[in-house]
């Protein structure tokens, strides 16, 4: 059937018809054929009869192409608008999940601007970023949802150090910072990563008045080293110097405590911050930290900060003087 006016015709010889003047054409071609008709079966003579009769064909054919035509775009306009309405649909439910998500974050006392501006800045890079660049930012996606997805279990893992988890939470802690920190960790001060944590502390000591205590636990060998109990009762005066409450153990296979500990006393890395909270750093068997774990759950945090109470009720806070072996 023919387009509508504003479909282009087909083409005759190469040149396009107009809609129109094609409808006016076959309502000519079939106004003709009508009269031709008449004249076939009437041969009264009565001319006026037989051109009314081609007149009512043709115009009743120009109104059938006219109708034929409306019904065509009519399905049109139904198809286009059954497609929007399913586009609209579409945008809405995504709409409604965003604002959902929006919501719980709000309730969950998230920052929903924070989410805003992570999403604008990954519609920025993976619009404007090169290859690499947008593939470190989906993998440190991924972490992140990774890690968030764990402390709905309120606990978390990773496989090596996490000294930015160190020194986030200490930029998150509010009231008290407990940390034990054992021959494994003292390497650790003299790193560069040292630096930015002993701010974070001092900060969250000036700023929040944040109470810091840090128990240091050396071996029996350790103390018999006069290298190692230089530099460990520098790295205590230097402790101390920032603010920091110290005190020290001397850990001893046949040592026995004045008051029962909740656990035995092994030699472990812990931080726990506004007793809710810790990191535990688990070394393997050349004392290397290769794990990382934070746990907030109830019963664990409990227990991990009686263990810490206990030993700092036990410890002294003078640095025990280098003892001579043989």
């Amino acid at each position: 059937m023919p387009g509508g006016a504003g479909t282009p015709g087909p083409a005759v010889g190469g040149v396009r018809i107009a809609p129109v003047v094609l409808k006016v054409l076959i309502t000519v071609v079939v106004s003709t054929v009508a009269y031709v008709i008449t004249n076939l079966f009437d041969q009264t003579g009565d001319d006026l009869w037989k051109i009314a009769v081609s007149v009512v064909i043709g115009g009743s054919a120009l109104i059938v192409q006219y109708m034929v035509d409306f019904e065509q775009r009519l399905g049109a306009v139904e198809s286009g608008h059954r497609e929007r309405s399913r586009e609209l649909e579409g945008h809405f439910n995504h709409l409604s999940d965003a604002a959902g998500l929006l919501g719980e974050l709000d309730q969950a006392g998230m920052s929903t601007s924070d989410a805003r501006r992570l999403i604008k800045s990954l519609n920025r890079v993976g619009a404007q970023g090169p290859e690499i660049v947008k593939a470190f930012a989906r993998s440190e996606v991924e972490n992140l949802a990774s890690v968030v997805t764990d402390l709905t279990g309120m606990t978390a893992h990773w496989p090596r150090d996490n000294n930015e988890w160190l020194i986030r939470l200490t930029e998150c802690a509010r009231r008290t910072i407990d940390a034990t920190s054992s021959s494994v960790d003292q390497p650790f001060w003299s790193t560069d990563s040292a630096g930015p944590y002993l701010d974070a502390q001092a900060e969250a000591m000036r700023v929040r008045g944040v109470t810091i205590r840090r128990l240091f636990m050396i071996r029996e060998d350790e103390r018999s080293n006069p290298e190692f109990m230089e530099r460990f009762q520098q790295l205590c005066q230097d402790q101390r110097d920032a603010g920091i409450s110290v005190r020290v153990r001397v850990l001893s296979p046949a040592q026995q405590l004045d008051r029962p500990l909740p656990r035995p006393v092994v030699a472990r890395d812990v931080v726990i911050f506004d007793s809710e909270l810790y990191l535990e750093f688990d070394p393997d068997r050349q004392e290397g930290n290769v794990q990382t774990r934070l746990d907030a759950e109830g019963r664990r945090v409990d227990g991990q900060v009686r263990t810490f109470n206990a030993l700092w009720a036990t410890a002294t806070e003078e640095v025990p003087s280098p003892t001579v072996s043989g």
